[in-house]
This record gives structure tokens, sequence and C-alpha cells, in this order.
């Protein structure tokens, strides 16, 4: 059932945030990174490689609250520690993903992670559940960790292992985000990314000669030359195609809030599938007139985060 919403404070940005790209670039230079206390626990996965997870379970809390990052994060991101912080206050306990290759080391495949990888989510999920099965389940998910969200709850249906979600500025339409990526001013965001998944891969490419090599300079390109064909897409194209989140927003069956602005400079506004989350009566969002991809300084401080932990507040 839909949640109530009216009682979330309406977003106010303080005058000098005045668009999108400042609402992200400060949140993420000025964001909280100084780490809860937190225990790193290795999990295998099915296909003999590993996840890297940061734990912080408290024995007397009702639900564990598991958080997934955006393209290139990790658990050291300002908005997964800031989450975990409000979270633990609340008596939650909490467990933040760290995709293959985004932790401390290397995993040991040939493959990585991607916008649609939920075979990991699935192992988290039913680590979580088989180790403490008195709790229940939250998660929340950022960008390409939102989106791989939508696409696990959508997968799963009624066998989800979660019982209730959020995801935040969620690409919808990875194409078109890619395509956006590549132009004027967002060339400043893909440049970053580009050069941390370079790094990556020459890394690996040093234990696995034959992986594919990357000559291009978008994410476009990196997706097509490297994450399709590693991942056992035909291309980028039908990698987005495939992975989406907005073909999977139908088929969720678990209480879902989704957040995005529509000033969100990286995942456009118009990808979110509004129709679909209108029909579906387990999914409801909030849109901000202001605000960033995943940043939103408010007035006063703490909006996005009282909202994560209010709606999940109400469905656990």
């Amino acid at each position: 059932m839909k949640t109530n919403l009216r009682h979330v404070p309406h977003f106010r940005a303080p005058y000098w945030c005045f668009n999108g790209h400042v609402h992200t670039i400060a949140r993420s230079l000025f964001g909280d990174t100084q780490k809860p206390s937190l225990n790193r626990i290795e999990i295998p996965t099915p296909d003999e490689d590993f996840l890297e997870l940061d734990c912080n379970i408290q024995p007397e809390s009702d639900a564990i609250i598991t958080l997934f990052h955006g393209l290139e994060g990790s658990t050291n991101r300002y908005y997964i520690i800031e989450i975990m912080k409000t979270l633990i206050n609340k008596g939650y306990s909490v467990v933040g993903v760290n995709f293959r290759g985004c932790g401390s080391k290397l995993n040991k495949q040939p493959r990585f992670y991607h916008s649609g990888e939920t075979n990991d989510y699935q192992t988290v999920f039913k680590w979580i559940s088989e180790k403490y099965p008195n709790k229940k389940i939250g998660a929340v998910g950022f960008s390409l960790g939102g989106n791989a969200l939508i696409k696990y709850l959508g997968e799963a249906g009624e066998n989800s292992l979660v019982d209730t979600a959020v995801a935040v500025s969620v690409p919808y339409d990875l194409r078109l985000g890619s395509i956006i990526l590549s132009k004027g001013f967002h060339r400043i965001y893909e440049y970053r990314f580009l050069r941390t998944l370079r790094k990556k891969l020459n890394k690996k490419r040093k234990r696995i000669p034959n992986l594919p090599e990357f000559s291009g300079s978008t994410i476009y390109e990196f997706d097509d030359q490297v994450t399709a064909p590693i991942h056992g897409f035909e291309g980028a194209d039908n990698y987005y195609e495939q992975c989406s989140g907005r073909r999977f927003v139908n088929d969720i069956s678990t209480d879902t809030l989704l957040v995005h602005s529509k000033e969100d400079p990286l995942c456009p506004i118009q990808a979110m599938p509004l129709a679909k989350i209108n029909q579906n009566p387990y999914t409801d969002y909030i849109i901000t007139d202001e605000g960033g991809h995943v940043g939103f300084w408010s007035k006063s401080r703490g909006w996005l985060n009282f909202v994560i932990e209010n709606y999940l507040s109400s469905n656990l």
C-alpha cells in the first residue's frame, strides 16, 4: 500500500545552491566522511568470488538496513556514511555493501559490477536472512545502486527478501544517462568515473590479460567495450535495454519510495516512469524542484536522510 507522505517536510535549498550541479558537487565536497564504528566482513559469492560488507549490527534492533552505493563509489562515500549514522542513531543495524572491486581490494573473477547486477544483491540479502533470521530487511540504493535495487525488486516480485526499500537518484534510462554524461559540463563527472574505471581495468588486466581493452573516452564506449562483453551483453545498447530500472517498476511487490530531483544533472527527471509508479500500489515517490544527483543540500541539513529513515520506519 502507498504510504502517506504528507508529513514529509518540503525540501528547501539555501540561496547559493542555484542548480543541480551545485547541489551535487557541494554535497560531495563537504559531506561527512568520518565513518561510524563498522566491522568489515567478507562473504563468498556462488561464483567463488567475494563481497566486502561494512556492518554495524545492534543485537536489539528489529531490522537491518542494507545500503548500496553508486557508480565507482563505496561505503566511504558521504551519502552512505551519513545515512549509516542516521540509521544507527535510530537503533537500526546497517550493512553497507561494496560492489566487486570497490572495497579494499580487487575481486577475483573477471567480472566487476554494473547497473543491473542483482545476483550479488540476492547473495547479500540471503546472507542477512540466514545469519539474522529474526530481523527484517530494509534496502536503500543510490544512483546505480538504486537502479540495480529496483531491478532486483522487480525480478523477485513477491519472493523479494526485502521488506521495504528506498531508491535515490535512479538512472531509469541508462542509455539516456550515458549520453548526457558525454555532453558539456557533465563531462567533469564522466572524466572522474572513467579515471577510476580505467585504473581498475588496467590493474585487473595484469592478472587476467584476456580482459577487454578500453580505447574510448566516454562512459558509453566503456560500457560497449568493457562492461557489456565482460558481463554477457551484446553491447552497450543491449546492456542498457536489459538493465534500465524503468523496465522493472511494474513488477515491484515491496513498499518502495523513489526520490528524485527535477534538477538532477546526471539522471534526467524525464526518464522517471511516473505512470508506472502511480499504477503500482507498492511504489511511491518524492520529486523535489531543487537538488542534485544524490546531493540534496537542504535548509536545515539532513532532509534526505530524514526522508529515508522516516519511510523505512513507517514500513518496518
